[in-house]
């Protein structure tokens, strides 16, 4: 269970797999965000710590620590490397963020949601598992495009395709409202960014 005080440290976790050949595919939308924020907020350079099974980036924001992940045990196995990223610490559920893609939510909408179930998503369902709760917080961010009906036949190949040129063109707001979104998480808390961009 995670339980209560390191309220000066957030764990940004963003969901995807490990490889060249997943770089830019829907269901590797998470390690986007991460790459985007860390790269917009100056942090280090990822670096591999077998320790954690994880590309890691540490800095600073607003006088916090703020630790960027991005599990390299692939999608469906992330719970392994989020439970060994919680370890050391002990955390407040609200400074636990996933950021993931969603297949239920519109392509270029964000929502962010806290103590829900994984609704299907495998990746969530694994941090779940392994962590013993579903209290932690959740950045969705919407890959399903229009005109798109659900077939849980073809779920996997689509989630691995990669984004088309006029999809990217929508990636590249939510993506930055994403970022700015955590960046109002971590000073401001989660309760004011859930209230400022769930509208």
């Amino acid at each position: 269970m995670l339980i209560c005080l390191n309220v000066n440290m957030t764990l940004i976790v963003g969901l995807g797999n490990p490889g060249r050949k997943y770089i830019r595919t829907r269901h590797n939308l998470g390690f986007r965000v991460v790459n985007q924020f860390a790269k917009e907020k100056k942090f280090p350079k990822f670096r591999f710590s077998k320790k954690f099974n994880s590309l890691i980036s540490e800095g600073r924001l607003d006088k916090k620590k703020v630790i960027l992940a991005k599990p390299q045990t692939f999608m469906n196995n992330s719970g392994k490397a989020v439970k060994l990223l919680t370890k050391p610490y002990t955390l407040d559920p609200n400074n636990l963020i996933i950021v993931h893609d969603d297949i239920d939510l519109p392509l270029g909408k964000m929502k962010i949601i806290k103590n829900r179930g994984a609704a299907g998503h495998k990746g969530i369902q694994s941090i779940t598992d392994e962590l013993g709760t579903k209290n932690f917080v959740r950045f969705r961010i919407g890959i399903k495009p229009k005109p798109y009906t659900l077939d849980p036949k073809t779920l996997e190949s689509f989630l691995l395709q990669k984004f088309t040129k006029k999809e990217e063109k929508l990636l590249k707001e939510v993506i930055k409202r994403t970022c700015q979104a955590i960046e109002v998480a971590i000073i401001e808390g989660i309760e004011k960014t859930m209230n400022e961009f769930n509208k």
